[in-house]
């Protein structure tokens, strides 16, 4: 028997479980991966011989202040202030619950109490870590780091890390590292999650060349943020993350507490395939019961007018919406007053009186006559400088005393961790939301902020902005979600650039990227689905030309990657021929057809973007198999020469079932499509297809 504590979490597939250091006063990692792990001597036990470092840093330990950890990263800084930092705690005691761990720790000369608090999510295989820090003292505390979570991952031969980068227009890219020793560390200081990085690492041992089993973090913060990675002495690595104070630090009065974000916690013995099943589960439960909701095909008029935006053009664009299948229209950028371009109107919300001549209701009606619901563009946050809005509270921008306001994007950012500014934004949805019949409404922000202070509001280093604006922007979207609960949300952020899980939680789809070139947007789309489910991936169907891969591909392949999620149409359709509309028609009616396999089904990907045929397969609970395949690369060169079909391998079916393709009048037994795969004959002019397999 052991003479230490334990505890264990357990999930459907996984078990986490968690100790007493034999060494000092602190919680370490015991196991962690499928049940039955925590039987036997941990894989992160370790000699207990140290030189010139504690025995703390060397511990696979679940959350550590500095003072106690002094050398090898601390999750917790924090002093009192003018003394010096540091933390020694003792433990108190842990409460136990169905699925809950709340583990405590006292410092009693400093006067900080420390709960380590975890909890299952039902239905899925996530564990949710977050920290309680309460100033238990007289005196207030200085919190210089205050990390949710710390994780330890054994590994033999380094860590083989897998995290999204990219920038405006190119992100989700699929990265990949391996760290040995030293440290990785990635986040964000533009007030969101931001183009560059996601706030999600997954973890596996490099000494496997394969897919072997992964751990996965994904951080529930809208604000500044940081995932760092450490290899360990040892041999282990050990992940923390939390959100970063724009101040550097924040004060904790005596009697307050502050509660972190919290970080999800994932394993899968099945690798990065499998986690990213993991993932798209807990998004579904984040979801709700707004999951069954089906996400209606959108057509938004953005890439064919920008914004030169008049009723007129608008009801054409409809009328043809409509006709090929869409059952939703929105209109973009550009229906309000002073909108000429980008440089004027932000904040004065009112519908442009010279677009829509006959009224914004009359235009909104003409619409839903259509058959169509209507949607609406708005960007909350932002205000032009020459608006009403800001002659009238120039207060309520970011700014500093003295310094220059700089323009991004021609415009200023409000502080929306101001309660008067929430309400501003509150009142001004709920006027168009209730004076008007819209049904969706995609949120944008288009700058992220710069000179970020609030004169007159006090000393600057005790206001924590970025926790307050985040706030605010989960305020606005909690009320959006009380006061109007038939309005479909989408969350954009010049793209990507705002997509987390306390998002996603609060709205039903969002957009990935601006871009929505064909080959570009399959490299995006590849590496979101490593993290996020289709349900919420929005993806349009355009004309637009690559930017950083041109090569040009037909609009099967633009309709068959946009059907990977949820489908929506951005071209300009007045210069689309017969041919295309009744294409584009028949394209939109396969994937009504199969819509509900792609979002509630399990999503496998199968090969990725540089490989020259790649896809998604999707299995519904009714015994539908759904397989979008594309052929991103080279042909074979038949028939001019020797050549053979494309195939590409499924997973996941029953090897003794019988699969049906009704449309090809193909059976296929499912070791034949588990071991050959399925066959496509990919031309110039075909490239890509929509496969329906039926269990038999």
């Amino acid at each position: 028997m052991t003479s230490y504590q334990r505890w264990t979490l357990r999930t459907e597939h996984t078990c986490y479980t968690v100790r007493l250091s034999p060494d000092g006063p602190w919680a370490e990692l015991d196991a962690w991966g499928p049940p039955g792990v925590e039987t036997g001597p941990s894989a992160l036990d370790w000699s207990r011989r140290t030189h010139f470092i504690t025995p703390a840093d060397a511990a696979p330990a679940e959350y550590l202040p500095y003072g106690l950890r002094p050398f090898t990263g601390a999750d917790l800084v924090a002093g009192r202030p003018g003394a010096e930092r540091g933390v020694w705690w003792e433990f108190e005691g842990a409460e136990e619950g169905p699925g809950t761990l709340r583990l405590t720790f006292t410092d009693d000369l400093l006067g900080l109490r420390t709960a380590l608090c975890y909890a299952t999510v039902p239905g899925t295989d996530v564990i949710h870590r977050w920290t309680e820090l309460s100033c238990a003292g007289e005196e207030e505390l200085r919190l210089e780091r205050f990390d949710s979570a710390a994780v330890n991952v054994p590994v033999t031969a380094g860590a083989r890390l897998t995290y999204l980068t990219g920038q405006w227009s190119q992100e989700f890219q699929r990265t990949q590292l391996t760290l040995t020793r030293g440290a990785f560390t990635m986040g964000s200081s533009q007030g969101v999650p931001g183009h560059a990085y996601a706030p999600w690492l997954a973890i596996q041992d490099a000494a496997d060349p394969g897919d072997p089993p992964a751990y996965g973090v994904a951080l529930e913060w809208p604000g500044n943020w940081h995932i760092t990675a450490e290899a360990e002495p040892g041999g282990a690595v050990r992940v923390r993350s939390g959100r970063v104070p724009h101040e550097g630090l924040v004060r904790l009065a005596p009697g307050d507490t502050l509660t972190t974000p919290r970080l999800a916690c994932a394993f899968s013995a099945e690798g990065l395939d499998g986690l990213s099943r993991v993932w798209h589960r807990y998004e579904r439960h984040l979801t709700g019961e707004r999951l069954h909701r089906p996400r209606k095909v959108l057509y938004n008029s953005w890439e064919a007018t920008t914004f030169d935006v008049d009723a007129a053009a608008q009801l054409e664009l409809a009328r043809t919406a409509a006709d090929i299948g869409a059952e939703l229209f929105v209109v973009d950028d550009g229906w309000f007053t002073g909108r000429a371009d980008d440089t004027g109107g932000l904040g004065d919300w009112y519908p442009d009186p010279a677009a829509f001549p006959s009224g914004f209701d009359r235009f909104v009606a003409d619409v839903r006559a259509l058959g169509l619901d209507f949607g609406l563009w708005i960007e909350p946050e932002a205000v032009s400088p020459g608006s009403k809005l800001y002659a009238d509270h120039p207060d309520w921008v970011y700014r500093i005393d003295g310094r220059p306001v700089r323009l991004v994007r021609h415009q200023l950012l409000l502080d929306l961790g101001r309660t008067d500014v929430q309400d501003f934004v509150i009142a001004t949805l709920d006027r168009l939301l209730t004076g008007h019949d819209i049904s969706y409404l995609k949120w944008d922000m288009n700058r992220p902020p710069t000179e970020r202070g609030r004169p007159g509001a006090g000393p600057a280093d005790r206001l924590d902005l970025d926790a307050q604006h985040v706030a605010g922007y989960l305020r606005v979207l909690d009320h959006l979600r009380t006061a109007h609960p038939r309005v479909t949300v989408e969350g954009c952020a010049g793209g990507g650039g705002r997509i987390d899980h306390a998002t996603l939680a609060r709205t039903d789809v969002v957009w990935p990227s601006d871009n929505t070139a064909p080959l570009d947007r399959l490299a995006v789309q590849y590496g979101f689905l490593h993290a996020h489910a289709p349900h919420v991936m929005s993806s349009w169907v355009t004309d637009a030309p690559g930017v950083f891969d041109p090569r040009p591909r037909s609009l099967a392949f633009r309709f068959v990657a946009a059907m990977c999620g949820v489908l929506g149409i951005g071209a300009d359709l007045r210069r689309w021929d017969a041919g295309q509309r009744a294409e584009a028609a028949g394209w939109i009616a396969r994937y009504k057809e199969v819509r509900d396999v792609v979002h509630l089904g399990e999503a496998r990907l199968l090969g990725s973007p540089p490989a020259a045929t790649c896809g998604v397969q999707y299995d519904g609970p009714d015994g539908r198999t759904v397989v979008a395949a594309l052929s991103t690369g080279r042909l074979d060169g038949s028939p001019l020469v020797p050549g053979r079909p494309a195939r590409l391998r499924l997973r996941g079916l029953d090897p003794a079932a019988r699969y049906r393709d009704a449309a090809s009048a193909t059976t296929y037994s499912g070791a034949h499509l588990l071991h050959y795969g399925l066959p496509f004959t990919w031309s110039a002019g075909h490239d890509a297809e929509l496969v329906v397999l039926t269990r038999q």
